[in-house]
């Protein structure tokens, strides 16, 4: 594996780097106004939800590389203390893409991307309204990483005060991702859909599982059943005695096929246990 040590790089070689690989990133589609009721709108995909109580969200509008000055949202936020965040989906993607352009700050992005505004309850602050999703935030801190430095990132940390859903997306009181086509940042020019296709669902452990070392040699050094499979049964909080005894047809290439065949399809960890048992 390649070694990078950050502090032997090109600043701007490190940003490519690691924004490559932590990924990928939900984009904050964020709307400010300056004291003069001058709206901006930028998107974010240093970006993330911190805490559900309270409920708090951290957007990093960074100083810029080239000549390390701020950005509007940076500025806003920091004179006004208020801003709102909207999803961004696929089909609105472009227009997040042009709102990202330099334009001077009493240039109304919204106009300039054809997006449209939908008034906010607690500020003047319009959020998306072809956003299903959409936050009020009041700022609670601001944490400069390292201001002498072109680049550095501003940790703007955030209230969620209000919560915007469109019903149509909602199951419950949830967003059911299968109605949203979210878009998510990677790095270069790379984003990513996600769409019903791709989505899979993995229950959280419900007790404490035996671990990978606990599972019969024999399965632990399968070359046909995945690492995947193996967490299922390790995550059983105890073994049948049949499996613990690992006899030749536990271990035949057929039984661990017909197991991991049963994993591949999203079968269930008992699924898989009787697959590899019959």
């Amino acid at each position: 594996m390649r070694e990078f040590i950050p502090a032997d790089m090109n600043p701007r070689d490190v940003h490519k780097l690691l924004l490559s690989g932590v990924a990928p990133r939900p984009i904050a589609l964020t709307a400010t106004a300056d004291e003069h009721n001058n709206i901006n709108l930028a998107p974010f995909s240093f970006f993330n939800a911190f805490s559900g109580n309270p409920p708090v969200v951290i957007i990093s509008p960074a100083f810029r590389g080239v000549d390390g000055s701020s950005k509007d949202t940076y500025e806003n936020l920091k004179r006004v203390g208020k801003c709102t965040i909207s999803m961004v989906t696929y089909s609105m993607v472009g227009q997040c893409n042009l709102a990202s352009s330099i334009y001077p700050a009493d240039v109304n992005e919204f106009e300039k991307a054809g997006l449209t505004m939908r008034e906010s309850s607690t500020s003047n602050i319009p959020h998306v309204a072809e956003s299903p999703f959409a936050l009020e935030c009041d700022l609670l801190n601001c944490i400069e990483l390292a201001p002498e430095k072109k680049g550095s990132g501003n940790l703007m940390i955030l209230q969620v005060t209000r919560i915007h859903v469109k019903e149509n997306v909602l199951n419950g009181a949830v967003l059911d991702p299968t109605k949203v086509e979210m878009v998510s940042r990677l790095g270069q020019d790379y984003y990513a859909r996600i769409t019903p296709e791709c989505l899979f669902r993995l229950p959280a452990p419900s007790g404490q599982g035996v671990g990978f070392d606990s599972l019969p040699q024999a399965l632990q050094q399968s070359s046909v059943l995945s690492a995947n499979t193996l967490s299922k049964l390790a995550g059983l909080e105890s073994l049948p005695e049949q499996l613990l005894e690992a006899n030749e047809r536990v271990c035949s290439h057929e039984a661990q096929q017909r197991a991991e065949e049963v994993s591949q399809r999203g079968g269930s960890t008992e699924e898989i246990l009787t697959a590899l048992l019959k």
